[in-house]
């Protein structure tokens, strides 16, 4: 379904007629929109202001430089933030920390061509968020290209007293160790992805304030993820109401789920307005909250998941030790000043289709090698980092 259009289906009597209903939207309307969050974390807190399309639309933000940009508190202290990339705004981490009970309002300035525009948001309460529990996980069967393979799901489980938070967002960042099956150069490598969809819950309808087996993520694909070790950091947000309400709808919006309408993303008001113009809407919004973190490492034995290797090899090329293709034969360039296996970057062929090395066999007659036209099969580098990370061990 569009999401530029709010679907009404109209069921007539022994017709079956469908109406679409197309209302009356200002689908070109630019949005000053406002994206950021500051914690109790140490560390910088950023603050994103841009130009954007309502979000149906797919036309590319415009980030907004050169703002005047500061956040306040309930007992007078205020901080500047600096502009590090164009529209990108940091606090200073030696001078500004959130603290859980305070009350924090941001202010920022815009400079358009009739002068300066003044925006503001609601003031918001930093309210204190329980640890989580337990971050687990269960093996789940799935079935990729018709070959069966194991996957999992990640569950999160959490409390807090009756009179604390009610409201909770989740955030994740997964990291993976994934090896190639080929003696090559760039053969080990850790890949990073962080959660894409909003996931909220409200406890406040609940007799007791807990949260069980709420699903984190599903893992299938790619399937590297789960063949030597993998690992999730969930950070967990305290909410009040009024942004939980904000979460709820956006992910309804993006989601599309409900009753005869969807949720059209314009409508999803923030806490920020214009100190000039009340009629003017801003996007986006400003998040307060403390913030517990628990990180879960899983390292078992999944079924079948080095079959995504098993069409890497696409034939084999005779080799040179000499830096000039030879009439009939592709050729590999060697590069002895580095360590084995030499090579030191890719060639192509005559048909200027690109070849990676992935195996040799210099004992043959001719010595040969085994090549491929992925990258990905040859250099882990091309999905991932060779640099390890320095939580990796945390789990010996």
């Amino acid at each position: 379904m569009d999401i530029k259009k709010l679907i009404l289906i109209g069921l007539i009597a022994q017709t079956g007629c469908v109406t679409e209903y197309l209302p009356e939207l200002r689908e070109r309307e630019i949005l000053i929109t406002v994206e950021g969050i500051i914690t109790d974390l140490p560390g910088t807190d950023t603050i994103r202001i841009y130009r954007s399309l309502p979000l149906w639309t797919k036309e590319p933000r415009q980030p907004i430089r050169h703002c005047d940009v500061w956040i306040t508190d309930d007992t007078g202290n205020s901080d500047t933030l600096r502009e590090v990339t164009i529209g990108t705004y940091v606090t200073d981490p030696s001078a500004f920390r959130g603290m859980p009970g305070r009350t924090y309002t941001l202010h920022f300035n815009t400079l358009e061509s009739d002068g300066w525009h003044r925006y503001e948001s609601i003031p918001m309460k930093m309210k204190p968020v329980p640890e989580i529990d337990s971050v687990y996980y269960e093996k789940e069967p799935g079935l990729i290209s018709n070959v069966s393979v194991d996957g999992c799901r990640i569950y999160l489980d959490t409390h807090g007293q009756q009179d604390s938070c009610r409201y909770f967002r989740w955030e994740y960042v997964e990291t993976w160790e994934f090896s190639l099956p080929f003696d090559v150069l760039n053969k080990t490598c850790w890949a990073s992805a962080s959660s894409e969809r909003i996931m909220v819950e409200n406890t406040s309808m609940l007799g007791k304030n807990s949260v069980s087996r709420f699903p984190l993520v599903k893992i299938d694909e790619p399937v590297e993820k789960l063949l030597r070790k993998y690992s999730i950091l969930v950070k967990q947000y305290s909410l009040n109401e009024d942004e939980y309400r904000f979460w709820e709808k956006l992910q309804n919006s993006v989601s599309q789920v409900g009753g005869l309408y969807d949720i059209v993303p314009g409508t999803v008001t923030g806490n920020i307005y214009s100190l000039d113009n009340m009629y003017e809407k801003v996007a986006g919004y400003f998040s307060v909250s403390a913030v517990s973190m628990k990180r879960l490492f899983i390292k078992d034995n999944f079924q079948n998941h080095n079959q995504m290797y098993s069409n890497c090899v696409v034939d084999s090329a005779f080799y040179v030790f000499f830096p000039y293709p030879v009439d009939g034969y592709w050729w590999i360039r060697y590069d002895y000043t580095i360590p084995p296996p030499y090579i030191e970057y890719i060639n192509q062929d005559q048909w200027g289709v690109t070849w990676w090395p992935i195996d040799e066999f210099p004992a043959t007659t001719p010595p040969k090698r085994l090549i491929t036209n992925k990258r990905w099969c040859a250099d882990c580098t091309s999905k991932g980092s060779a640099i390890r990370p320095d939580f990796w061990d945390e789990d010996e």
